[in-house]
């Protein structure tokens, strides 16, 4: 993979200046760079990863498979790409395996991501099935640990 790539997935805040002190170039050749890859496709965004702990209690995250039937000549690209257009999905992808679609949503409380279920996504054309993840804690995402591991301590041991 490309180093700036690497880097820039590690972390997004880096600094045309700091990339270009890992990478042995000019600033100038870092944001030249960024910019052929935005203008590729290749990059489509700069996010940076929240821990939902941290902002307050009114966070809600759900992974809900999906299973659909796919359509002559696209396959499931037609009920994906509608299930992206909602403004609670964060992430819609296909899948190998039992499901279809997994499909990232966020709301406020569960309640809002129920609703969005029940009345949005399992009533689209082609969606035969649903099944519904919530989000409890987060170790690692993104390639970033949320909380140091403790230090693993001996016990004493006496007779």
């Amino acid at each position: 993979m490309d180093p700036l790539i690497t880097l820039l997935r590690s972390n997004a805040g880096y600094s045309h200046e700091q990339l270009a002190e890992y990478l042995s170039l000019t600033p100038q050749e870092v944001a030249a760079k960024i910019k052929q890859l935005e203008e590729q496709g290749v990059i489509l965004g700069h996010a940076c990863v929240i821990n939902p702990e941290k902002l307050s209690k009114e966070h809600a995250r759900a992974y809900i498979e999906v299973k659909v039937t796919p359509e002559r000549g696209g396959g499931f690209d037609r009920v994906g790409e509608r299930i992206a257009r909602f403004d609670q999905v964060r992430s819609c992808m296909v899948l190998a395996g039992a499901y279809d679609l997994l499909v990232v949503v966020e709301g406020s409380h569960i309640r809002d991501i129920a609703q969005f279920v029940t009345e949005k996504l399992s009533t689209l054309d082609g969606v035969i099935s649903t099944a519904t993840h919530f989000h409890l804690k987060s170790y690692k995402e993104a390639g970033i640990k949320f909380s140091s591991e403790p230090a693993l301590e001996r016990m004493s041991v006496s007779p």
